[in-house]
């Protein structure tokens, strides 16, 4: 299904939440009402665009992509998308998508999927999958992949828990390796909760599931959000430039690593690309590189696939904190490890002690017994210099006496 209106993404920020600084991303967490589970990402963009970007977005300069791709661009893995729709007008998603798998479980909704009114699953999906494209160094992390558009929320919050829980099954359905869902909850919900049966059943047929930590991290308080904080999930922060932690992002012990979420280029419905900034960018980031690792690794399981992702992460402490996680992903060394899976991350091992000095011994600068031994030292050198003139001495003489007698 085509493209339907134009929107201005400044215009939906307004109705999901105040934008905490200029460019930064917002964090909406819904009305208010039970259930409600917000977008995670945000900014200013009209869409269509005319633009695109000629150079190497700064997430893709770091990493060698000749080396990423050298076994697998992730074709045939499937990735559902859970979002606001994935439009697949743009040019570099029009063979991405496929929309006879898609759902919409917005009430009324009668798409495919295909249709995206605020531009924040196009943005996703991009990330993901997006393919090359003449004029433009912006690529997806996997761009053989295949997407799955699940439209579940809009521009004011419509997606519930139990709406998410719905698409979740329909992404097993339709056999998804892997599912993103860039959106959250701070509503604590259990295990046994809808939403947590459907992530359970997901993790159950071998899915890997990846979901943005979420954006409420200005404050600096330790919070979770769902369905990032379920057990299994691969919950992704946003790092910056610098590899640390975007003020935005959510920290918490559920963290499990962090990905480029500042400045990042992507797709929008119609045509064209953008910038925005957010946890929501940053889980497709770490959903493309679970996508070449599904391709890559076939008969890995999905927590080992987590495993390689966290333990293969750039650390800036030797284990897990609740700001990274266990590192800044770090999409090629997860892919040239050895074809030995592990089935949960570990600490790196702390660096050797270095030997602990030993005293030194102090001493008087000469004992009696070395002033004895210097003296002798001493005389001995002199008398050998007195024999070597008294020597040198009588021959002088003895040769004078010679010339003497010889006249």
């Amino acid at each position: 299904m085509g493209y339907r209106k134009t929107v201005r993404t400044m215009a939906v920020t307004a109705a999901l939440a105040a934008l905490a600084a200029p460019g930064a991303a917002y964090a909406a967490e819904g009305t208010g009402e039970p259930g409600d589970v917000g977008l995670d990402g945000g900014g200013e963009c009209t869409f269509p665009m005319k633009q695109q970007y000629e150079g190497r977005p700064w997430p893709l300069q770091r990493v060698l992509l000749d080396e990423l791709w050298q076994d697998t661009k992730g074709k045939g893995v499937r990735v559902a998308v859970i979002d606001t729709g994935v439009d697949n007008d743009n040019l570099q998603l029009r063979t991405a998508v496929d929309a006879s798998a898609g759902a919409d479980y917005l009430k009324g909704g009668k798409s495919d999927g295909t249709v995206d009114e605020v531009g924040h699953g196009t943005k996703v999906a991009g990330i993901i999958a997006a393919r090359p494209r003449k004029g433009t160094g912006f690529v997806g992390l996997a761009p053989e992949a295949t997407i799955i558009p699940i439209r579940q929320n809009d521009e004011k919050n419509s997606g519930k828990d139990t709406t998410m829980a719905t698409a979740i099954d329909h992404a097993i359905a339709k056999g998804a390796q892997v599912i993103n869902i860039s959106q959250d909850t701070t509503k604590a919900l259990e295990e046994t909760s809808t939403l947590g049966r459907a992530v359970a059943r997901a993790l159950d047929k071998n899915i890997v599931v990846v979901a943005s930590a979420g954006n409420d991290g200005m404050d600096g308080r330790l919070k979770r959000t769902y369905p990032a904080a379920f057990d299994g999930v691969l919950a992704v922060a946003s790092s910056d430039r610098n590899n640390e932690r975007a003020p935005f992002s959510q920290a918490g012990d559920f963290v499990g690593v962090a990905a480029p979420g500042v400045d990042i280029v992507s797709t929008v419905p119609g045509n064209g690309q953008c910038t925005d900034n957010g946890t929501s960018f940053s889980a497709p980031y770490v959903a493309g590189v679970a996508a070449l690792m599904r391709a890559k690794y076939p008969k890995w399981t999905a927590a080992q696939i987590v495993a390689r992702i966290e333990q293969t992460a750039e650390r800036s402490v030797t284990g897990h904190d609740d700001y990274v996680g266990w590192g800044v992903v770090d999409p090629v060394r997860a892919l040239s490890g050895d074809d030995l899976p592990q089935n949960a991350p570990h600490p790196d091992p702390a660096p050797p002690k270095a030997p602990a000095p030993e005293p030194a011994h102090l001493s008087l600068s000469e004992t009696p017994q070395e002033r004895s031994e210097r003296y002798a030292t001493y005389a001995l050198a002199a008398a050998a210099v007195l024999v070597g003139v008294i020597g040198g001495a009588a021959t002088v003489v003895r040769d004078a006496r010679r010339r003497r007698a010889a006249r």
